[in-house]
């Protein structure tokens, strides 16, 4: 019975994030009330607020959802793996992957759904809070192994890496560069800024 009322739930989330998605991509986010995303998806604007507390995370969520995932690949490192060596290839294993998350994909969905989050006010705001918290997790995870401030130092270089290079690839395919040669430099990018990085 659990199984199947999570099977719901997520089928709803799903429901609503697909309608929400799709509204702000054709009308732009500050056009879209939230009473025509719970239309869209069949659901009452209580309910709509039940599953994203706020307008802003029902357009954020594909980021939240990587909420965490730094300091995860830093405890679930491989013994004698260095941090900086493991989210540096977390990150270039996401490249390969074309996730989203790292600016390497053209689908033109993500493309546009990157502009709207880039240049929405509101919703760029919400970004950098989402960024802090990303920032005190990293910083919370490397301290297990240095000290405070080298920590936050380190987790704070990290992630502005990390969005540098997103940014710099999604901009350079929103540009209209074919993916292949794009993500030939974006490999190289990364290699490069993550070197720089000290190593821990």
């Amino acid at each position: 019975m659990t199984g199947l009322r999570e099977l719901q739930r997520q089928r709803v989330h799903d429901a609503i994030s697909t309608a929400a998605i799709a509204l702000f991509l054709e009308r732009g986010f500050d056009e879209v009330p939230v009473t025509e995303i719970a239309a869209a998806a069949g659901v009452s604007k209580p309910t709509l607020f039940k599953y994203f507390p706020t307008k802003e995370d029902l357009a954020l969520h594909r980021i939240a959802d990587h909420r965490g995932e730094a300091a995860r690949v830093v405890r679930r490192r491989a013994e004698g793996e260095g941090a900086v060596q493991a989210l540096r290839r977390h990150f270039l294993d996401g490249l390969a992957r074309h996730d989203p998350v790292t600016g390497l994909n053209d689908d033109p969905e993500v493309v546009a759904y990157h502009r709207m989050v880039f240049f929405t006010p509101t919703l760029a705001a919400r970004l950098l809070q989402h960024m802090a918290l990303e920032e005190r997790a990293l910083a919370e995870a490397l301290a297990e192994t240095t000290d405070d401030l080298t920590a936050g130092l380190l987790a704070g270089q990290v992630l502005a890496t990390q969005r540098v290079l997103a940014r710099r690839t999604w901009e350079q395919l929103a540009g209209g560069r074919p993916l292949g040669e794009v993500e030939a430099e974006a490999v190289r990018a990364a290699g490069r800024a993550f070197s720089l990085l000290p190593a821990l």
